[in-house]
């Protein structure tokens, strides 16, 4: 074994993916399961879900496909059951589902206000509550990567509840990185900058993207798989034993512009 694969490896590890039937979600576990590990797609979309599983076992590792609504307890308590009774082990959880809305703010019903928090922030606290306690009660450790957003703070405009949700979830992963350090569980965030998605493709206007590229110094989008190495080194217990309660931004440069 290298050096590299000793220190990011994750060879006999089980990592849950939430949302994973998503583009963003989706290349993150292709990341983690080319790095040994065996994979829990949980999506709300089953189809999704069976697709990305079936696509990562091409890298010769268990995978297992669930349908499930990340804002119904009940749904992450079944399938956090399901996982644990199929892989016998439950060591890294990437927290990704997430939705988006460029309502004006005067507009904004309390029905999507609630959506938006639902699925972005409620979910995330539920996730964490029901795996982080299986991982608290294992006695082993582990990794947990809630995914932020460079909206979280300062807010971006046009999409005023997803920035409130995502700073929502940056409190969420401090809060818990301090109670559970003890444990031995690290609770870290993942925060991009902008990565044409389905969830944010109708808020990227001409005049938007015009924006986006003037404040981000590396002048261009995201790619997928330029999360996957921030991704390995937080869900590493070597590479990354001493890191929780860290917001790590990948954002080319977005988060460190001014004027």
């Amino acid at each position: 074994m290298s050096y590299v694969e000793d220190l990011f490896g994750l060879k006999n590890k089980t990592a849950v993916v939430i949302g994973g039937g998503g583009v963003l979600a989706g290349c993150m576990a292709e990341g983690l399961a080319q790095a040994g590990a065996n994979i829990a797609i949980l999506d709300i979309n089953l189809d999704n879900a069976r697709q990305k599983a079936e696509q990562l076992s091409q890298f010769n590792v268990k995978t297992l496909p669930l349908k499930a609504d990340a804002s119904k307890k009940t749904d992450i308590e079944i399938a956090a059951d399901q996982i644990e009774d199929f892989f016998g082990s439950l060591d890294i959880l990437v927290n990704a589902p997430g939705i988006n809305s460029a309502t004006p703010f005067f507009e904004i019903t309390e029905d999507e206000w609630q959506r938006i928090l639902d699925i972005n922030l409620k979910s995330m606290f539920l996730a964490c509550q029901v795996f982080g306690r299986k991982m608290i009660d294992r006695g082993k450790g582990g990794s947990i990567i809630n995914i932020s957003s460079a909206s979280s703070g300062p807010p971006l405009s046009i999409v005023f509840t997803y920035s409130i949700s995502k700073s929502g979830v940056n409190n969420l992963t401090q809060f818990l990185a301090r109670e559970w350090a003890p444990h031995k569980v690290r609770v870290n965030a993942l925060a991009p900058g902008f990565f044409p998605a389905e969830q944010n493709r109708k808020v990227l206007t001409e005049d938007r993207i015009k924006s986006i590229f003037n404040h981000t110094p590396m002048a261009r989008f995201g790619e997928p798989n330029e999360l996957i190495g921030a991704t390995l080194w937080l869900a590493s217990e070597k590479a990354s034993s001493f890191v929780t309660g860290a917001i790590v931004r990948v954002d080319g440069g977005f988060s460190a512009m001014t004027i």
